[in-house]
């Protein structure tokens, strides 16, 4: 891929997830009737030209970033000391004030105050906030032989269930995916296939002993519980794609998105069902009854990493917080 796509397309993902999580914000805890009713006054919950503040899912994405960009090697010790170190510094950012997860949070203070990552994660959580942070990990510029370990051990340090680690690398390779070329109408197969490939797949040298806890009796079985309910998820988008049905909450699809798998699903479905219409996309993804901001996060990413960076809205692109950081993740990257 030339330079200059590939730059457009990761430029894409950057705002159009850092946009989608900022629109997604204010609809984050209102029921779906009161999101419609102020989208039909003015499109969006933001008035044309109007700053756009994001909350801890972009600020984690970048964290993740940076995590990525200065570190000298992705083998595991250095990688865990690399996320280990900007998790923390995200945790103690002043800015960090916008409804964290108390999953991320409770998980980072435990990093901070030195536990092994076996012991600061949370075994039992699979909330969001494992992959609404994984985007940059689709930019690594190689094959997708990395993206699983990097994907699914950004999630366990936090989240140690295994859909956690699983939606979130089907994330990243979907944003690896439509980068690299994937069509919309081929995405869905592809994650299919990919699935059936993956789906006994532990990832030992990252992982270690995550997996050995009850009910599990093999690393395998562990992983392959993740699998098994993010296929659940990718049927159920299959299937409500085939509906067509624009008037639909598409958390009755997806799920409420407040769980990896979920937040996964319903993006996927909202870009899906519009993937030409990136306003279409972000309004499809904000105006939902469950996590509007994760689910618009990724749902932006992904047709950002469609379409590329032109053409997302030029006012939400230049009025979206984090400008700096979003435009220097993209020099990292590209």
């Amino acid at each position: 891929m030339e330079y200059k796509q590939r730059k457009t397309k990761i430029t894409g993902v950057a705002f159009g997830m850092a946009i989608g999580d900022g629109l997604g914000y204010p609809a984050e805890f209102l029921k779906r009737e009161e999101i419609q009713a102020k989208l039909l006054e003015n499109g969006f919950l933001h008035p044309d030209n109007a700053f756009i503040e994001v909350t801890d899912d972009t600020q984690m994405a970048l964290a993740v970033a940076k995590a990525l960009y200065h570190c000298e090697d992705l083998e595991p010790a250095t990688l865990e000391t690399s996320l280990r170190k900007y998790f923390i510094e995200w945790l103690n950012d002043p800015a960090n004030n916008r409804a964290p997860g108390m999953t991320c949070l409770a998980s980072c203070e435990r990093l901070e105050k030195g536990l092994p990552w076996l012991e600061a994660t949370d075994k039992s959580s699979k909330g969001c906030g494992a992959n609404m942070r994984v985007l940059p990990v689709g930019f690594l510029n190689f094959t997708d032989a990395m993206i699983p370990e990097v994907a699914q051990f950004q999630a366990a340090i936090t989240h140690g269930h295994p859909t956690a680690l699983v939606a979130s690398e089907l994330t990243a390779i979907t944003v690896y995916k439509l980068i690299n070329g994937t069509s919309p109408d081929q995405l869905l197969n592809t994650l299919f296939e990919y699935a059936e490939g993956q789906k006994l797949n532990y990832h030992t040298e990252y992982l270690q002993r995550l997996w050995d806890r009850p009910p599990f009796r093999t690393p395998q079985e562990f992983i392959q519980l993740g699998w098994e309910e993010c296929l659940e998820k990718l049927k159920a988008v299959q299937e409500g794609l085939l509906k067509n049905d624009e008037h639909i909450d598409p958390c009755a699809i997806g799920g409420a998105g407040w769980t990896a798998e979920e937040s996964f699903a319903t993006a996927l479905y909202c870009f899906l069902l519009s993937p030409d219409n990136p306003l279409k996309v972000l309004q499809s993804a904000m105006c939902t009854s469950g996590d509007s901001d994760s689910i618009a996060c990724l749902a932006g990413g992904f047709v950002g990493a469609y379409l590329g960076i032109d053409a997302l809205p030029v006012d939400r692109v230049q009025n979206v917080e984090y400008q700096e950081e979003l435009k220097e993740l993209v020099k990292w990257f590209a």
